[in-house]
């Protein structure tokens, strides 16, 4: 049986939810027994988000055939606890990429090569990959940006031509809009929805299901409304109330009957009812936490949380899994010096020190490292948090004092972290760090081997820099534990201090593996440790 299709497009405004409308209803087919995934089509020229400042993209999420990918490919796992991959993101620059390599190479018979059919062809191509898989009965189909901005136009045509070529009941178009709620007149608005809703006629492509955003309640009479305006039936009209987590989306969604609605319009079987039980069961001890804590996040983009959208959630499952609230409280490494890091660290319960790029705010990072481990603070490093761990410790308790990485100090006498000997010929930025799933050893004499109760574990990467063995002795014989081994590579990917309440750091990047029904052991370890420490046990 070939797959059935369901494509997410937005109107009126951006950053509306459609990865979490997508990924809920995902859950709910999932939940019913059908095999489904979900995909991203991107509407900017980068090839893929590796290469943007998370200013400007929030966080660069990795899947585990090493693609940078959209933060929403985060959303997709951690709802559907399953993995994507290169072809669940799909960019603008990829299409174009491609085709223009095709073009050089003479693919296309010496014929003008155009938008139509050339560039929305590919899309077709990329949209369809994931059925040649056989693994899936319904794909869900994410579209970026807003329905009438020139960048989607190409993929809102390519749509409509995949509409037209597939079976009535084999696709259909969810549409997610707002209705805009007016103070001044105590009214929702349906007008927006009706000019959105136009807009997408006006390329060729009906709704067959409208999602409204909105902060009030919709009326029998305004659904009517909208369904007259907008043609589409009544039952169609979907209310998507502001919640007070996304997590909330997939029950309400059941209750509005979205998936109930999508399954009759693919002639598909409703028998089954949907099986949420562990996903009610989170919700349940998220929100009745017996205890709280306070975690100080350390970067550089903490003036927008998505650049860490990862880790907030998986604290936020680690923090159900402990039944705690995690509070966090982020502190921006550029703002700690020696002079304050004690009166800006002196609330938290517990410390991570989060990735990232570059020298700037590093010093920070290493001093808020210091502080953590000479006040038996629980501490958690990652990627970059792990090489300031390291940098920290060879300073201040080795004694090498110019001890650095060789990305912010090429000249250190001591290169505690250096390039890895695979990356130094490479001059192209996008997609050439070490990316994806790589195996890890664990110690039985570690915390690592108490969080995860394994000895072989793989998890996801995102470097160039490493730890430096040729200095390996030194650091063990002064106390710094290396815990976990790439078995081929011999690469650090875990340090910890055994003279110490909770003193860990990873190369790798947990927080990608963590979902709502299997939340990642070194997060709920963390927490644990983070609880203890506010209840005055590790102090």
């Amino acid at each position: 049986m070939s797959a059935k299709y369901i494509f997410v497009t937005g109107g009126v405004t951006s950053s509306l939810g459609k990865g979490i409308i997508g990924a809920s209803l995902a859950k709910l087919l999932q939940a019913r027994g059908y095999s489904v995934t979900i995909q991203k089509l991107d509407p900017y020229i980068n090839v893929d988000p590796g290469t943007l400042n998370p200013y400007e993209h929030g966080e660069c999420y990795v899947t585990e055939d090493g693609a940078e990918t959209d933060l929403d490919l985060g959303h997709y796992e951690r709802f559907l606890n399953a993995p994507t991959s290169q072809a669940n993101n799909v960019t603008t620059g990829r299409i174009y990429q491609h085709v223009i390599n095709q073009e050089r190479q003479g693919a296309y018979l010496g014929k003008t090569v155009q938008v139509i059919p050339h560039i929305t062809d590919e899309i077709k191509r990329r949209i369809r990959l994931l059925e040649e898989t056989g693994k899936y009965e319904i794909i869900i189909t994410e579209i970026g940006g807003t329905v009438g901005d020139i960048e989607s136009l190409p993929y809102i045509e390519a749509v409509r031509q995949l509409l037209w070529e597939l079976k009535e009941e084999d696709a259909l178009v969810i549409h997610l809009t707002l209705l805009p709620y007016l103070s001044s007149t105590h009214e929702l608005k349906t007008k927006p929805t009706q000019h959105s809703v136009k807009t997408l006629l006006e390329s060729g492509v009906q709704p067959d299901i409208l999602v409204c955003r909105t902060e009030h309640s919709i009326t029998k009479e305004m659904r009517k409304k909208i369904a007259l305006f907008c043609n589409v039936d009544a039952n169609a009209v979907i209310e998507a109330l502001d919640v007070p987590t996304i997590y909330d989306v997939p029950l309400m969604m059941l209750k509005e009957k979205l998936d109930k609605t999508v399954l009759s319009k693919m002639k598909l079987s409703t028998k089954n009812e949907p099986d949420l039980d562990s996903w009610k069961n989170f919700l349940v001890r998220h929100k009745n936490p017996k205890n709280e804590v306070r975690i100080g996040l350390v970067g550089k983009y903490v003036e927008l949380p998505d650049a860490y959208k990862s880790i907030i959630e998986a604290f936020i499952h680690a923090g159900a899994q402990n039944e705690a609230r995690v509070r966090i409280q982020y502190i921006h490494s550029e703002l700690i010096a020696d002079d304050n890091v004690a009166q800006k660290l002196a609330d938290i319960d517990g410390l991570l020190v989060a990735p990232g790029f570059g020298d700037r705010g590093i010093e920070g990072k290493i001093i808020a490292i210091k502080y953590a481990r000479e006040n038996n603070l629980p501490f958690f490093g990652i990627c970059l948090g792990m090489q300031m761990a390291v940098i920290e410790f060879a300073r201040n308790v080795i004694g090498w004092k110019d001890a650095h990485s060789t990305e912010m100090n090429p000249k250190t006498k001591h290169p505690v972290i250096d390039m890895m000997p695979d990356q130094k010929k490479i001059t192209a930025k996008g997609g050439t760090m070490r990316l994806g799933a790589y195996a890890c050893e664990i110690a039985k004499d570690s915390i690592a081997y108490k969080a995860y109760e394994k000895t072989k574990v793989t998890e996801r990467h995102r470097h160039r820099f490493e730890f430096n063995n040729k200095y390996l002795q030194e650091f063990e014989k002064a106390g710094l534990h290396v815990s976990g081994i790439n078995p081929e590579t011999k690469l650090a990917e875990i340090v910890e201090l055994k003279k110490h309440p909770y003193f860990v750091a990873v190369q790798f990047h947990p927080e990608y593996r963590s979902t709502v029904l299997n939340p990642h052991p070194l997060f709920i370890r963390f927490v644990k440790a983070a609880v203890d420490y506010s209840l005055n046990v590790l102090k």
